[in-house]
Order: structure tokens, then C-alpha cells, then sequence
């Protein structure tokens, strides 16, 4: 039987028709308005499938705007945007839309080179050699393989476990259900899987590896089975820290579009996320329980947090397609910060939302000073290292009890895990309205 072709249910834009015929050494500057705006809403549509904020996708297209000589409203969204171009005489008005959200900050960071140099070097460029180059930058895809992002995920979620309170038993359990679920999900979302297939798929699996791991660890060496507790943090590879954290960025701009639709995203993967591994708690008599204490001295405890949240950090950044030098730098700052809002709540005794506010401020207030030396986005810095603060297990315990109707616990849980969700990107406004004079303003 012929094997049956799925079609495309979001048709491809053919971009290069819109350049002006016999316009191929014509500046783009000098040519028609539908041209001039294909460039805008092409890196517009770029800028947000790189999964940055709707502040930073109209920044760039009303730079690109300006350079040509014209004027650039948008409307933008977690998927699409809807933009309007006009010079005085004459409008164009287009709709693009994507067929996936995902992150790519190295993607993010040509694009961001592209438009820092086009006033210099874009205007004077036609419209089909500027096409020509975005489609190179287009086809920026990930620089890992998917058993590389497996790995980046093991590493990830081993540092999240001792972070959490877990021993070397739950993180060599949890680094292996990590990398075997985050490696199931890169091959399906390689091959254009729906999300929630990828979700339920990746989480099923990791939290399987990690009872499987377990069981066996009990029957060949007698292992506790209260090491189970961490096969929470197996799965914590799914949790979207990115739209969670650009979300509060949009609002804060009353992005009231972008930040909604992010939010309402980042609480569809973490409800999925969480039934699919509730779910699988119950088959396999999973219990989210309290970790075995460990009994590490103060300076020890110190010295852990900051090599685990630099190894939670860095995989986290590699995930987001980070290059490893950016993802060395997220990760100097991720420990750092994270050290410090953990040893706040033990040290200090401050509240575990006041201390991630600490804690993000302090990454944003760094990922400024060192901005200029990285050569990358703030974005691309500040996002990763604070993605390891967002409560993953406070969700899912809030979750878990939900489902065996401990409502009161229930609501606990949540409620801590909202309060540290809405410090972070609070913390990293208020770090960007300290150091960005453009970013103070709402103009």
C-alpha cells in the first residue's frame, strides 16, 4: 500500500516573492512597501520562534522599521503576530503564524547580530540578498544530536535532584530517567509529534526508568525503597521555564497577548506533564515522599549547591540550544544566584518566594554586568540560570494530592509554588529596569 502523505496544516510563506521584480540591486531601502515589510515580519516571526518575548520581537522589527524609512505596529502572540507597515501613502498588513514553539538562543543570537548591524549593512542590501540571508539564519537548527540533549537533560535533572534534597541514589536514578525521557521527546518533536504525545510520551518513560532503576536496585542490593521520592525529579526535564519566565516579562510590558498565551502554555505542558506522571504513579505505586536527609556540614552543603546548580544550569542551557560558551556563562551566574536564594531560606530563614526574588534579581543584575564580555542576549543568559528555581516539584506534589483529593495539602503546595513563579520574573524586571534605560519606560 502507498504510504499515505500527511499534509502541512500551516502552508510555508514563499518569501522571495515578495522582491520587486528586476530588484536585485535595488537597496531594499528603495523598494516597494510589501517589500520592505516581508523583511520586518520575517524576522518578527523569526524572533518568536526562537521563544523570546513579544518586547523583543517589536524592538527588533521597529529597528528594522526605522532603518527603511517606515512605520511598524504589531500585534503579537505566543504563535503568531499580525503587523501593519505604511510610509504615509501606502499600507501592507500580513498575518504569520508558526507551527511550533520552542527555544534556540543561538538562532536568537544571529538574528540579534543581524539587526544590530543592518542599519550599517542590511538597508544597503536588496530584498532577495536580505532573504537569501535569513534563509541561512533560518536554518539554524540544533547544534545537538537527540542523545546529546538526552544527556544534557541526565545532567539537568541529577543537579535539580540534589538541589531538591535527594542523595546519589535518587540523582543516579534520576540522571537516568532524565536523559532517556528527554531523549524519547527530542526524537519525537524531531519527527513534528504533537505536544501532548512528546509530553506524555517523555515523562511515562522517564518516570518508568527511574522505578525500573529502582526496583532493581532493591532486589540486587537492598536499597530502600524510600529512594523512590525522586522519581519526581526524572521528569522535571518537561517543566517550561522559559515561557513561564517571558510570560512575566510581557505582562510586565502589558503584553497582555504574548504574556497570556505564554502562561496559558507553560500551565498546558506542566497539567499534562504532571497527570501523565501522576498516572504513572499509581501503576507503578509511586509515592512522592519526603527525600532521606543528608548530613552535609553548612560549607559542604555550599559547595554542592553551586557545582549542582552549575550542572543544572548548563544542561538546561544546552537544551535551549545554547552554545557551550553561553551555556558556561548561564551556568557561572545560575550557581551562583541559586546558591544564594537556597541559603537564604536556610540561613536567613526568608520565605522561599522572597529569597527567589533575591535570587533572580541577583541573576539579572550579573547577566548585565557580564552582557557585553558573553557577547549574547540577556535573554539567552538570564532564563536559563534562573530556570532551576521554578518549584517543578512543588507542582507536581500540588498535583498529586489533588488527584487523591488532599485538597488542603493540595492547596499548599500550590500556593507556594505560585508565590516563587511570580518572584522570579519579578526579579528579573526589576533587575532589567535598574541597568536598561529603554526597558523603564512604556512608550
Amino acid at each position: 500500500m502507498p504510504q499515505e502523505v500527511i499534509k502541512k496544516n500551516h502552508m510555508d510563506v514563499a518569501w522571495h516573492e515578495y522582491t520587486d521584480e528586476n530588484g536585485e540591486n535595488v537597496p531594499v531601502v528603495d523598494s516597494s512597501i510589501a517589500e520592505k515589510a516581508s523583511v520586518i515580519g520575517r524576522v518578527g516571526i523569526m524572533f518568536l520562534s526562537c521563544g523570546t518575548g513579544a518586547w523583543r520581537v517589536r524592538s527588533s522589527m521597529n529597528t528594522l522599521a526605522e532603518a527603511l524609512g517606515i512605520t511598524c505596529t504589531a500585534d503579537i502572540g505566543l504563535m503568531s503576530i499580525e503587523y501593519t507597515c505604511y510610509d504615509g501613502e501606502n499600507g501592507f498588513t500580513q498575518s504569520l503564524c508558526l507551527t511550533n514553539t520552542g527555544v534556540n538562543t543561538l538562532k536568537l543570537n544571529r538574528l540579534e547580530h543581524f539587526i544590530r548591524n543592518f542599519e550599517k549593512e542590511g538597508k544597503h542590501m536588496s530584498g532577495e540578498q536580505l532573504h537569501t540571508f535569513l534563509d541561512n539564519i533560518e536554518k539554524t537548527h540544533g547544534l545537538y544530536s537527540p542523545p546529546a540533549l538526552g544527556l544534557a537533560a541526565a545532567i539537568a535533572c541529577c543537579g535539580f535532584t540534589f538541589l531538591l534534597g535527594g542523595g546519589p541514589i535518587e540523582m543516579f536514578c534520576a540522571f537516568v530517567g532524565a536523559g532517556i525521557g528527554n531523549y524519547l521527546r527530542c526524537k519525537l518533536t524531531k519527527h513534528h509529534f504533537t505536544l501532548f504525545l512528546c509530553i506524555v510520551s517523555s515523562v511515562s518513560l522517564a518516570c518508568f526508568a527511574y522505578a525500573g532503576l529502582l526496583k532493581l536496585g532493591e532486589i540486587l542490593f537492598g536499597i530502600s525503597v524510600q529512594h523512590e521520592a525522586g522519581y519526581i525529579c526524572a521528569m522535571l526535564f518537561i517543566i517550561p521555564g522559559f515561557p513561564f519566565i517571558t510570560s512575566g516579562i510581557d505582562l510586565a510590558k502589558l503584553d497582555m497577548r504574548s504574556g497570556i498565551e505564554r502562561l496559558t502554555y507553560a500551565l498546558i505542558v506542566i497539567l499534562v506533564a504532571t497527570m501523565s506522571a501522576w498516572i504513572m504513579a499509581l501503576i507503578l505505586h509511586l509515592k512522592p515522599v519526603d527525600f532521606i536527609k543528608l548530613s552535609l556540614s553548612t560549607e559542604q552543603w555550599i559547595l554542592f549547591r553551586l557545582l549542582a546548580s552549575f550542572c543544572g544550569v548548563f544542561g538546561f542551557s544546552i537544551m535551549f540550544n545554547s552554545p557551550v560558551r553561553l551555556a558556561v556563562a548561564a551556568a557561572g551566574i545560575g550557581a551562583a544566584a541559586n546558591t544564594l536564594r537556597l541559603e537564604l531560606v536556610d540561613l536567613a530563614n526568608i520565605p522561599p518566594a522572597a529569597a527567589a526574588f533575591i535570587g533572580a534579581l541577583t541573576a539579572g543584575l550579573l547577566a548585565s554586568l557580564l552582557k557585553n564580555k558573553v557577547g549574547y542576549p540577556r535573554i539567552s543568559v538570564t532564563v536559563p540560570s534562573i530556570v532551576i528555581m521554578v518549584p517543578g516539584l512543588y507542582l507536581y506534589r500540588g498535583f498529586y494530592n489533588l488527584g487523591i483529593m488532599s485538597l488542603s495539602v493540595a492547596a499548599s503546595w500550590f500556593a507556594s509554588a505560585i508565590l516563587i513563579i511570580a518572584a522570579l520574573p519579578l526579579g528579573l524586571i526589576f533587575a532589567r529596569i535598574l541597568t536598561d534605560k529603554a526597558f523603564r519606560y512604556c512608550t
